[in-house]
């Protein structure tokens, strides 16, 4: 695990914390956090929920061992695997809120993803062009009508500094 983020905390501490905070979030459907600690979890979270699709006795094993309650990873092997059964990864997102108050740092929330996987790109392709064909009309009308005002404010600025020069 050369990519981890050590997270200030010594090794032992760091394992605890991040094994925590992922049955709070299997436990709660979401967990509020800092950004990098949203992070380190979402990776483990993402790893157990893989291991909990693939339906194995081995697997159950490894993901009884990894979360400290048995209630959390019964949980995830018969509830939040099997909603996401259809969900090529990405099972958990990260929202940044904003900044914490008392020492300014960065807060996350992470969520679980319990939205059906939706093919994204059969939607682009059928939507796409009907909708570019109704919106060309109406864009190039809009600029005609644009270039027709900027002509009057010139016309109009044009007349105001004619009737100053004659005034002077």
């Amino acid at each position: 695990m050369a990519n981890l983020r050590k997270l200030g905390r010594r090794t032992d501490h760091r394992t605890a914390m991040l094994r925590n905070q992922v049955s709070s979030l299997f436990l709660h459907g979401r967990i509020t956090t800092t950004v990098t600690r949203a992070k380190e979890t979402q990776k483990m979270a993402e790893k157990l929920i893989t291991e909990a699709k693939k339906e194995t006795l081995a697997g159950n094993r490894a993901i009884s061992s990894e979360l400290y309650s048995n209630e959390v990873a019964r949980k995830v092997v018969e509830e939040i695997a099997p909603a996401m059964k259809d969900r090529n990864g990405g099972y958990t997102r990260v929202l940044k809120v904003g900044r914490r108050r008392g020492d300014a740092a960065d807060l996350a929330i992470l969520e679980l993803v319990m939205e059906p996987a939706s093919s994204k790109k059969t939607e682009k392709n059928v939507e796409k062009p009907a909708e570019t064909k109704k919106e060309e009309p109406a864009a190039e009308q809009t600029e005609t009508e644009e270039t027709a005002e900027v002509e009057e404010a010139e016309e109009t600025k044009e007349e105001e500094q004619k009737e100053e020069t004659t005034e002077a």
